[in-house]
């Protein structure tokens, strides 16, 4: 079992800022990702916490990433907003993509911003529960560098290629999940390699080709496999289109080429929806959706849990968050 250091929120958040301005970040920056790294931690998504922050800080170090960015926005459309990372971090990107596609969603019933020329290494989970907050159903996906075999393939073509969905309950907190179309999150993988767990079969391949349950095998040299066989591997190859095709950034497999290796995470296109079921609903929708998840969560079981509950129920506490010391030591020896 790994060892872990109790640090407060403000603690993770403090440590989080200090080195992305030493790394050459603005406060703009540095405290946007800083927040919402505090955030990961706090909603217990220790993937996409501080163990994202060597790889941020090597981007910025290397020069990859811009850590002085401001996103631009284009209004395409009354329904289109295309946004210039600007070769910035996504969340910053997010700061300038997402008051504009609520508004437009409010105005047309159904919104789209592409984003290009971003650096997106974060949980998707926070773009639309932040669109589902201000009353809108959203969608959001993006590819990444490959690490996933396709089905019927041994060879890494796609990235993990989350995609989030969340909707909105003016009565309690968002519907929100968020899933890797892999069958584990690269992340997820890492850190259990890390810790010494293993993973379950069907995770990925060895270098060999083979199925293991050793995440260190996956991680270094082999591939994740998407999950569901063919149906994970269509979704995946769904999002490659959404968040290449459409924005006019590199599918994973081009996006390797570009990549200089720093260890940061690779330049590329976020794709993000926003639906008004004001506009769109020809009921009332929020009874309507609120029994259809009372249903839901009285079937009988073990208990349905509504996707998103555990991360809030999470961030009701203020209580330290118990991080890995292994990965304390190296973010301090930045």
């Amino acid at each position: 079992m790994s060892q872990t250091k109790l640090l407060s929120l403000e603690e993770i958040y403090q440590l989080a800022l200090e080195k992305l301005l030493n790394a050459g970040a603005d406060n703009h920056n540095a405290s946007i990702l800083a927040e919402l790294l505090r955030k990961a931690e706090r909603d217990g998504s220790h993937s996409h916490g501080l163990f994202r922050l060597p790889a941020y800080i090597a981007g910025l170090k290397s020069g990859k990433i811009n850590g002085t960015a401001r996103a631009e926005s284009s209004i395409i459309t009354p329904s289109f907003i295309r946004v210039n990372g600007n070769r910035g971090f996504a969340p910053t990107a997010h700061l300038e993509a997402i008051p504009k596609l609520v508004t437009a969603a409010r105005q047309t019933g159904v919104a789209i911003a592409a984003i290009h020329q971003c650096f997106h290494m974060a949980a998707l989970w926070p773009e639309v529960e932040a669109i589902a907050e201000a009353g809108f159903a959203g969608i959001a996906c993006t590819n990444y560098l490959p690490s996933v075999a396709p089905a019927g393939s041994t060879k890494a073509f796609f990235g993990t290629n989350p995609l989030a969905f969340a909707w909105p309950r003016p009565s309690s907190t968002p519907i929100v999940y968020d899933m890797a179309t892999a069958a584990m999150a690269l992340g997820d993988v890492q850190v259990a390699a890390r810790d010494n767990k293993k993973v379950p079969l069907g995770t990925g391949l060895d270098s060999e080709g083979q199925a293991t349950t050793d995440p260190s095998a996956i991680a270094k040299g082999g591939v994740l496999l998407p999950f569901g066989g063919y149906k994970g591997s269509g979704l995946s190859m769904m999002v490659e289109l959404l968040t290449a095709g459409l924005t006019g950034e590199t599918f994973s497999d081009e996006t390797k080429a570009r990549d200089n290796a720093d260890g940061g995470p690779p330049i590329g296109g976020q794709f993000l929806l926003a639906l008004s079921p004001d506009i769109i609903a020809v009921d009332d929708w929020k009874t309507h959706c609120d029994q259809f998840f009372e249903r839901m969560s009285g079937l009988p079981g073990q208990g349905v849990r509504l996707p998103g509950e555990r991360r809030h129920k999470n961030r009701l506490s203020s209580d330290p968050r118990q991080i890995n010391i292994e990965l304390l030591n190296k973010i301090n020896a930045l």
